[in-house]
């Protein structure tokens, strides 16, 4: 099973903002892999299908950012052998550049700590760079909306995020 964990906010409010890449790139696997994501289990919003013949389950966590580490805890817990596969928005990268890493620390973003104080460093990560604006304070700038003349370049990147995403599939 390759579980793919889209980190982001629930909620209308949030749909658009730099710290919903995660969710906008699992529903973009979604629509690429035919898997619905309708089913509401491990506080966590699901979907679950097959690519290339392995199990993929498709994730979006319930429990707010901050708190992704609750939904991915009870994953792990039931598909103790799953690789886990974390998309999530970065600070730390320019806009629009994707970044993989098998495992490694959870740098500044709170989503990714929640995960490692759960189940540890060992699962993989793409980084989505959501750049940075020195004008506004950081949690400010994560909830903002991305700007249209930002669309096209993010647009691009969870094209690319998602290519990286099913090149990993296939390994």
């Amino acid at each position: 099973m390759i579980i793919i964990v889209g980190l982001g906010n629930i909620g209308v409010q949030y749909q658009n903002t730099f710290h919903n890449i995660g969710f906008k790139v699992v529903d973009e696997l979604s629509r690429r892999l035919s898997i619905e994501i309708k089913k509401e289990k491990f506080k966590a919003l699901i979907g679950q299908g097959s690519y290339l013949g392995k199990q993929i389950m498709l994730v979006k966590p319930t429990t707010y950012m901050n708190n992704s580490g609750e939904a991915v805890v009870l994953l792990k817990q039931k598909y103790k052998d799953a690789r886990i596969i974390v998309v999530v928005d970065d600070i730390d990268l320019p806009k629009g550049k994707i970044r993989y890493r098998e495992h490694g620390k959870s740098g500044t973003h709170n989503g990714l700590r929640s995960i490692v104080s759960y189940i540890g460093e060992e699962f993989e990560r793409v980084r989505v760079g959501i750049g940075r604006d020195e004008k506004k304070d950081l949690a400010d700038y994560v909830l903002s909306n991305i700007r249209q003349e930002d669309e096209m370049l993010f647009s691009q990147a969870i094209d690319q995020a998602c290519d990286l995403i099913i090149e990993k599939i296939k390994e």
